[in-house]
């Protein structure tokens, strides 16, 4: 058994592992813990593998950002609290539906106007296709690709990722 094989299979053991102890224990601030070092794990299973993009990405988005969502959600959320037995008459539920089906509309017009720009075929590009100088690598074309073809799609998840940060810290706000 070569030394690959050998490292890979430590790694999805130590992944493994750690999956199940996320699900298993008891504290939930030590599930995030094991969730932290599952992410890094699966990091390094992307080194050994020449992924070296999707490792830095693992960690940063994963390991960085959303475990720290989960953290903040699990010291905010009050677990042995009973449920609220009413209803805030305050709450404009007819607000969130517009939103919402606004959000759905917009979604509809990017998948229209999409298909009718490519005429329906995929976004597939060779090295051939992009300008000189930009055919480099994986993380150029990537690159070249989120910020001309993928522009809108970027952009709308950076505007949803910009009001859910919004919506945590006003509820952390008003729990204080």
């Amino acid at each position: 058994m070569s030394l690959d094989a050998l490292v890979f299979y430590a790694l999805a053991g130590l992944i493994l592992g750690l999956g199940i102890l996320v699900i298993t224990v008891r504290s939930a601030v030590h599930s995030v813990l094991f969730l932290v070092l599952n992410f890094l794990f699966v990091a390094a299973l992307y080194v050994t593998l020449s992924a070296e993009f999707l490792a830095v990405i693992q960690v940063m988005v994963y390991a960085g950002g959303i475990v720290v969502l989960y953290l903040f959600v699990v010291m905010l959320v009050n677990l042995k609290r009973e449920p609220e037995q009413h209803v805030d008459g305050r709450r404009l539920g007819f607000i969130g539906i517009a939103l919402a089906g606004a959000v759905l509309v917009e979604l509809v017009a990017i998948a229209v106007v999409a298909s009718l720009r490519d005429g329906g075929q995929s976004v597939a590009h060779t090295a051939q296709e992009f300008p000189p100088g930009i055919a480099g690598g994986n993380t150029q074309e990537l690159g070249w690709v989120l910020y001309t073809d993928y522009l809108i799609p970027f952009e709308l998840a950076s505007i949803l990722l910009l009001v859910a940060m919004v919506g945590a810290i006003v509820l952390a706000r008003r729990s204080v």
